[in-house]
Parts: C-alpha cells; structure tokens; sequence
C-alpha cells in the first residue's frame, strides 16, 4: 500500500508536500484511502461523522483561512475526529508559493495529536481517482497477504510435532520473501533456508541481544530477530535477512511464520518429553517380559496400550539398521503396526530394534504383519534386515528373543535380508561360502573331470539322491535304468554308497553349493579344501542347529536319542525300534514330533540332512569318518 512518502513518489502530479515538523518520521505511515471534503462542506456540514482508519484526508479549494475564528474551530474539531478515528494525515491546497497555509493554532493542535500537515498545488481533477487507485492496491496486498497465508499454513505437515514441519516452514519463508532463513537455539540451528544461511546471519545474531518484546531490528537495516520461544526458551530465534527493505505485509507475515514456529518448536519439545517417558515405559515392560514376569509388564503397557500384553503367546522381531538410525526405524515400525506391537530399542546395539507382536488366541496371525516389517527394512536401506521368532509363551519371551536374534543374524546372509524364523533358514547360505565351495569342487572333483558326465551328473543326481528312483525318472522324464545307471557311476567316482544317509547328505549339500555358485572357480589345486567338520564348526551353524532343536528339549520324551539311532540305521524304523527297545509305533510318534518342533519333514532329503547336522553341530551326535577315508560324514549310533 502506498505511505505518505510513496505517494507523492509514485505520483507526482498530486504535488504533495509536507509543511509540518516530523514529516520525515511519518513518511512510512501506509495510506488506507482518501477522504475527499471542500470547505463549503466543511464550514456548513460540519465534521464528519466516522473517518476510514489510515485515511488521508483532502479538503479541495481554497480553504478560506480569513475566516479564522470559524474555520479554526472546524479545523479543530476536525483534527480531534482525525486522531479519535486513525487517519494518516491531513492536506489542503494552496496556491504555489505558499508554505505555510495553516495557522499557527492549527499547527500546534496538529503537532500535538500527531497529525501530519501537508499541502498540494494540484486542482481537484489531479486528485480524481487516487482514492480508487488505493482501495485497488489494498484489495491486492490483502489477497497476497491471505494467499500467502494459506500456503503457510499448508507447508504445514498433519502433525506439529513433525520433523520436517519447522524445514518447511522456513523453506517456504525464504521462498517467499526472497531471503536468508534461520532458526536456532543458542547451541545449535534446528532449520535453516538456504543451508548457508546460518554463515550470512551468524553476525547479526552475536551482535542483537533478543528479549522477550518480539520482534527487533538488527544492526543490518535489512536483517529481523522473532523470538518464537519467549516463555520457555527466549534463545530460540527466528532471523531472516535480505537485500531489500521489509514492508509491512512482509512483516506481517514473519509475525505469522514466527507464530507457527512457535507452535512447531513447543510441540517438538513437548513431543520428546513425552516419547522419552513412553519409551522408557515401554523399555520397562520390554525388561520385565524377558525376566518372565508378564504381570508387572501388563500392568506397565496399560497405562499405554491396554491389553496389549493381555494374551498368552508372541512373536518377537529383530530389525538392525545403520548406527543411529534406531529412531528412523522405530518411526516406521510404529506407523505400520505401532498400536498393536511393543517396539523398544535394543540396549545392547544403537543398530537393533526390538518388536515384540502379541498373537490373540496363540494362533499366528502375523504374515501380514511380517510383510509389513520386510516392507519397512526394504525402505532402510540395504544395510537393514530383520530376523523373527516363532510363537513363544510370554513367559518365555527371553528364548523368544535369542531365537529372533539368530535369525536376524542369518537374515544378513540371505538375499533378500530376512528370515522370519531360525526355521526359514537355510544351512547352505550359513556356511562360509569360499571354504564351503572349495570343499564341494574338491569332493565332486571326480564327477567334474569330463564336461558331458559332469552334464549328465548335474542333472539327474540332485533329484535322484532326494527321491526313490521311479519317481526321480517321472520327473526327470528319463527312464528309471537311466537313472540307475547315472547314480551307480557317479557312486564308483565318487567311493560312495548312496543308500547311506550320510553320503547322500554330502553330495546333496556339495551340489547345492556349486549350483549356487556356478560362475566360481574352486580354489588352486595346492590348497588343501576344509572338512566338512570343519565347515559345521562355524558359529552361525551352531546357532542355527540349537534354535532349530531347542523345542524338543522341553519334550520329556528323549526325542534326540530317537533320531540319532533312526539315522544310524539309515532311517530304517523297525531295526531303530530294536535297538531301544521300543515299539515302532512308539519310535514313528517320536520322529512325527520332533518334525513338528523343527517344522521339518524327514520323508525328504532335506528335511533329514537338516535333523542329521543339526544332531551334529548341536550336540555332537554325529562323527566324522577319519582323514583319508572317502566318505566325508557317517552317523553312529
């Protein structure tokens, strides 16, 4: 809007003068309108009864200041209603030449209300339509200034309390008013626009001491400091500096952006002070869980979620991430299942997260919400995975969790970086890859030397050594003494006996490893390939092998001693039964519950080479045939 300064500026053909002392001070007060009078109104009308607020107003003609007694109290009584009602100013005219067309009275009534006196030249035909002009622009700067306002409030996010809310807002000021952006603590910046603004605004802030009034001029004519925090951190400051001086829409709307950040700055606090004590609540319960005493943590989790903890089984989830990014991952974590998990940090490592899933009725009702977990370790990036636990009792949360973690640690060797169970878990992807393939080439080596056998081998051995013969052919689409005829020539290679549990396990495996790895090259011929036992010995193994056969270490039946002897007889039932003195009715309900505590089926090849490491690496129930001997595994009873 234009100001007494402007105006004559802007249009110099009004020929607007000040004639009062003080005018240089009242150059920036803004022009509402233009209240137009002539003298005849004036002396026979009077004074009228309401003025606009910031009106300026202009009596035309030629005020007839011989009158002076009846002119002098209109004019009087003028300037009174001028003063009550906010105008910006009073002008007449006057013939050029003259600087001085008021009389003294009314100069001195003027400078003591505050009044600005000014004088134009120009006829009443110059004036014609400045009013209009005006109200134009005023409409104008309060559709910018209600435009503006809008966009403010829509960089808002949905919640105060959002990270990003206090950056959008200070983008969207820099935006708008073209300037250097910056809010800071007194230790540290919290959001600045552009992201060198805190080295341009950085002396200005040393010099300008903020109080708690609001707003001040820094040293810099172009440079303001909003206090945004005045009762619970008047340190907390909003600076902005440009080049070009701040008008008053423009210091109307940092009024305004300095408002909301306000707003921004005390929900963040208030946010971290209350999800401070929620996590510690929650870490409270977490704790309790794990010492087995689920009555003290129901009752920490329902002053927060109640019922949550009021159930008999869960799962629980391991996510580890990049260090430092356990809030991140906590946020999306709590967004996707967050009402109705237990999500704590993991006080042993800044990378892990911990989720504990209640499941209602102790049916496993969680593969949407394990989809939803993949989805969020996807989004953190490569270096995230996640492991999961089976469903446990709540009172026996803590193997829940070693359990959890195990997979976790197998997660990071799978492709896609998740195993949901320690029974997901492939033994393959747990050995060590470069030693476990240079054993495979260094066993296979003899069914490797000529191309078309090794062919042929590759493609009939893998489905032979897992089915009966028939059936192997039917899927291979062969004949079955083509088949017959492939196994028996590889077992002459090779020195084995393929109807032996253990030789079938070995090449099974070896096969797997070098399918997997297909472009490897072994290792050079000087070097002598690991042991199979040796390969068995790696931690992750073991670990794998005990989560996989602790269940049925709570079975009071001696399910493990049933499956080592069942395996020294290669899976033969009725000489198994024999030797423990049991009937096979008895040995066949072992071997059923063991597969359903390992969630593995030993009517398959890969369901028995898994009982059978496990055996192994776990308990040390299995042997290993002497160095020198060809077979590279045998189980004993």
């Amino acid at each position: 809007m234009p100001t007494l300064g402007s105006l004559p500026d802007n249009q110099p053909e009004l020929e607007l003068a000040f004639v009062s002392q003080g005018g240089a001070s009242a150059a920036a007060t803004e022009i509402s309108g233009v209240f137009t009078l002539t003298p005849e109104e004036l002396l026979e009308g009077g004074v009228p009864a309401a003025l606009l607020e910031g009106s300026l107003v202009l009596i035309t003609g030629t005020v007839p200041f011989r009158l002076r007694g009846r002119i002098t109290t209109v004019l009087d009584q003028l300037l009174e209603r001028m003063s009550r009602d906010g105008s910006t100013g009073l002008v007449v005219r006057a013939e050029p030449g003259i600087r001085q067309p008021f009389p003294q009275t009314i100069a001195n009534e003027a400078a003591r209300r505050g009044i600005p006196l000014l004088v134009t030249t120009a006829g009443a035909e110059a004036w014609e339509g400045v009013h209009e002009e005006i109200q134009c622009a005023r409409l104008l700067a309060a559709e910018r200034r209600s435009s503006q306002l809008s966009f403010l409030v829509e960089e808002l996010p949905a919640q105060l309390a959002d990270p990003r809310a206090m950056q959008c807002i200070v983008n969207w000021l820099a935006r708008v008013l073209d300037a250097q952006v910056l809010v800071s603590e007194p230790e540290r910046a919290l959001a600045a626009a552009p992201a060198t603004a805190a080295e341009h605004l950085a002396g200005a802030m040393i010099r300008q001491s903020v109080d708690s009034s609001g707003a001040q001029e820094a040293s810099g004519p172009h440079t303001q400091l909003i206090s945004i925090a005045p009762a619970a951190a008047a340190g907390t400051v909003l600076a902005v500096a440009r080049r070009a001086p701040f008008d008053r829409a423009d210091l109307s709307v940092l009024r305004y952006a300095a408002k909301l950040l306000g707003l921004v700055y005390q929900a963040t606090r208030e946010y971290l002070t209350a999800s401070g004590a929620t996590a510690a609540a929650r870490a409270a319960a977490f704790e309790f869980l794990l010492d087995g005493e689920v009555t003290k943590a129901r009752r920490v989790m329902d002053n927060l979620v109640p019922g949550l903890l009021d159930v008999d089984t869960a799962r629980i989830f391991a996510i580890e991430t990049q260090p430092g990014r356990q809030e991140v991952a906590i946020r999306r974590c709590a967004a996707a299942i967050g009402r109705h998990a237990l999500i704590v940090r993991d006080q042993q490592s800044d990378r892990r997260i911990l989720i504990v899933y209640p499941i209602t009725g102790g049916h496993d009702a969680t593969s949407a919400v394990s989809d939803q977990l993949t989805c969020v370790v996807k989004g953190l990036g490569p270096s995230a995975s996640l492991g999961g636990s089976g469903i446990y009792s709540m009172s026996l949360l803590a193997d829940a969790m070693r359990e959890a973690l195990t997979a976790q640690k197998f997660a990071s060797l799978q492709p896609d970086l998740v195993a949901l169970s320690v029974h997901d878990s492939e033994l393959v992807t747990l050995l060590p890859q470069r030693e476990a393939l240079h054993w495979a080439h260094s066993l296979l080596k003899p069914l490797m030397r000529e191309p078309v056998q090794w062919a042929s081998v590759r493609e009939t051995l893998p489905t032979a050594l897992a089915f009966p013969y028939t059936v192997a052919a039917r899927r291979l689409q062969l004949h079955r003494n083509t088949v017959t005829r492939r196994v028996a020539r590889a077992g002459e290679l090779l020195r084995m006996d393929f109807s032996v549990v253990a030789d079938r396990i070995a090449v099974a495996l070896a096969m797997e490893l070098v399918a997997r790895h297909e472009a490897a090259l072994p290792c050079p011929p000087d070097c002598d390939p690991p042991r199979l036992t040796a390969l068995l010995s790696a931690p992750p193994v073991k670990a794998w092998a005990e989560a996989l056969l602790k269940p049925a270490g709570e079975d009071r039946r001696d399910l493990l001693t049933t499956a080592q002897t069942w395996l020294s007889f290669d899976t033969h039932v009725e000489p198994t039964a024999r030797h423990l003195e049991l009937s096979e009715v008895t040995v066949r309900s072992h071997l059923r519950a063991l597969e359903t505590y390992m969630q593995r089926d030993f009517s398959t090849l890969p369901g028995v080479s898994d009982l059978t490491i496990s055996l192994h690496a776990a308990h040390g129930r299995s042997v290993f045939v002497p160095d020198g001997c060809a077979p590279d595994l045998c189980v004993v009873a």
